[in-house]
């Protein structure tokens, strides 16, 4: 991650709307599948927010990082079971202990994201289970994926595929962040017009107070589509893997 992206992770994590929703999507998944109490795993933990969130909620969290920065900080928040290591290598927990583990778009940062579920799923305990998010659809690969370091986009195939490799069964998947999939192929799509290229670090799009209010709402009513009828499109794609 670029140091710049981590200083910006930590300046919008309390409010900004995908970091919110994606945040209380979550949380509402570990609720309805792997209840607290528990050990929870998260691999790649950002500003370590999502971390706190979980801890509060009752789990046992241990989290891991490529960035040492990133460690340092979410200890500095008081978690202390973080630690820097990379996420392709077995990892250092004891074998069936997890209760949940989490990628959240971690996925696509990796060259070999079946090495990655193989490690993942070591640590589950039975009845355990991983919680990913990825971004969605292929050919919308763009400028801000090159930034961000993402080897690709998935769909649902190759999703159920890297699974399958790993040794492990698909729950379910389904498609988030529905609403902004047209703004998103109108801006990529006047880019690759233009042949735009952008080598400053990657910035979400700042929206107004009302603007991100709204997109919090539209989130949390794409939420309960989520947990009955699922969302045929979306930027995004989340999903549960079990043993």
């Amino acid at each position: 991650m670029d140091p710049a992206h981590l200083t910006e992770l930590i300046e919008l994590e309390d409010n900004y709307w995908w970091h919110v929703s994606k945040r209380k999507l979550v949380t509402e998944i570990l609720t309805r599948e792997f209840p607290a109490p528990g050990l929870l795993i998260e691999g790649g933990i950002g500003s370590a927010r999502n971390l706190l969130e979980f801890n509060r909620m009752g789990y046992d969290v241990i989290g891991f990082d490529l960035m040492e920065a990133a460690v340092e900080y979410g200890r500095s928040r008081g978690l202390d079971q973080l630690h820097v290591h990379e996420l392709s290598q077995p990892w250092p927990v004891d074998p069936g202990s997890a209760k949940a583990v989490l990628l959240l778009d971690v996925m696509e940062h990796v060259e070999d994201p079946v090495q990655l579920l193989t490690n993942a799923a070591e640590t589950l305990e039975p009845g355990g289970g991983i919680i990913i998010t990825v971004p969605a659809y292929p050919w919308l690969y763009s400028d801000w994926d090159r930034k961000l370091g993402h080897f690709c986009r998935y769909t649902k195939s190759r999703f159920r595929d890297n699974a399958r490799q790993a040794g492990l069964k698909v729950k379910w998947v389904t498609h988030w962040n529905s609403f902004t999939l047209a703004p998103a192929i109108l801006a990529r799509g006047r880019d690759r017009l233009l042949n735009k290229r952008d080598d400053s670090p990657p910035r979400f799009n700042r929206v107004s107070r009302f603007t991100n209010s709204c997109l919090m709402s539209c989130a949390r009513l794409e939420r309960t589509l989520i947990h009955s009828t699922g969302v045929p499109f979306g930027l995004s794609l989340v999903g549960v893997l079990i043993k």
